[in-house]
């Protein structure tokens, strides 16, 4: 599957994020992601970019082995802000009628797996595994370093106007206030 376009969303009606694919083939996948399956994705997705494509060119593993955490985090991100300049985050997500859907519906993500690939890129196999004998229906993405450092990009914006770890922070959730969360007409919810 080659990525030609990708969105990341945060859709409040369903308190989820939707991520939806153009292929250059033509195709479009869309998947959901929950709040729970997020807040442990991102996490590794950080730590997998951190890891394994935090890596100056010309630098051998070993002595990347060698430096801190914090080091690799810094150069991890020096590298996502490089790459995001080239990145083109202006031209709308389109939606045509001649795209092909993968799914007759957007997969709900129940299963996520990562796994480092040389050049800097990284596969992301995603599973939907439901109770009550629904099937199971999966895909497989290669992301190049430019499209994983976009995806966090698109998925951080998602994860911040979702405010999910407002919530998931210690403390949160324990007092109780008659405002909404937001300040917006509709009551507040917590999951």
């Amino acid at each position: 599957m080659n990525v030609h376009q990708l969105s990341i969303t945060y859709v409040p009606e369903q308190d989820r994020i939707l991520a939806r694919v153009n292929t250059q083939e033509g195709r479009e996948l869309q998947f959901w992601f929950t709040r729970r399956l997020t807040l442990g994705f991102s996490s590794l997705l950080d730590r997998m970019v951190t890891d394994h494509l935090a890596r100056p060119a010309g630098v051998e593993a070993s002595r990347l082995a060698g430096m801190d955490e914090l080091a690799k985090m810094a150069v991890a991100q020096f590298q996502r802000s490089e790459t995001l300049k080239s990145a083109d985050f202006a031209t709308p997500y389109r939606v045509s009628e001649a795209n092909v859907p993968l799914f007759e519906s957007p997969l709900l993500v129940t299963e996520i797996n990562l796994a480092p690939l040389g050049h800097n890129q990284l596969r992301m196999r995603c599973a939907e595994k439901l109770t009550g004998g629904a099937g199971s229906r999966n895909f497989q993405m290669t992301l190049s370093e430019q499209l994983v450092h976009a995806f966090v990009h698109l998925l951080e914006r998602a994860l911040k106007q979702s405010q999910w770890r407002d919530l998931s922070a210690p403390g949160a959730g324990t007092t109780a206030t008659t405002e909404p969360h937001g300040g917006g007409d509709k009551p507040g919810y917590l999951n």
